[in-house]
């Protein structure tokens, strides 16, 4: 069974940083593209970040371009969004999952197939 724990979430003022992490168990997790998925009340759950199998490849949405980073340890199977100059639009459930191929710059939810319980980001002064 696969399971993912995201982590790291917190309150932060605008401005700050948080570096969450997402730990994958249950898979070859070298083989994987992950990506990093946001939903605040009310919306739908947007694509952010993903990062191919051998992290040589990231994608992000044009609103945290320059600011957050995706990155992964394969030999730790963890994923890490490191997130700067938070703003309170950042603000969610962020939410991490697998994709079946070892690229993907999709930022599609019903692309990806196994899902972390989520780690609530909270921007406010």
């Amino acid at each position: 069974e696969v399971q993912l724990q995201a982590s790291g979430g917190g309150l932060v003022q605008p401005g700050g940083s948080l570096r969450l992490s997402c730990a994958a168990s249950g898979l070859i997790f070298a083989d994987h593209a992950i990506g990093w998925f946001r939903q605040a009340p009310g919306k739908e759950r947007e694509g952010v970040s993903c990062i191919d199998s051998l992290g040589s490849t990231t994608y992000n949405i044009d609103s945290v371009k320059g600011r957050f980073t995706i990155s992964r340890d394969n030999a730790k199977n963890t994923v890490y969004l490191q997130m700067n100059s938070l703003k309170p639009e950042d603000a969610a459930v962020y939410y991490c999952a697998t994709n079946n191929h070892s690229y993907s710059r999709s930022s599609i939810p019903s692309d990806y197939d196994s899902w972390g319980q989520g780690t609530l980001v909270t921007v406010s002064s």
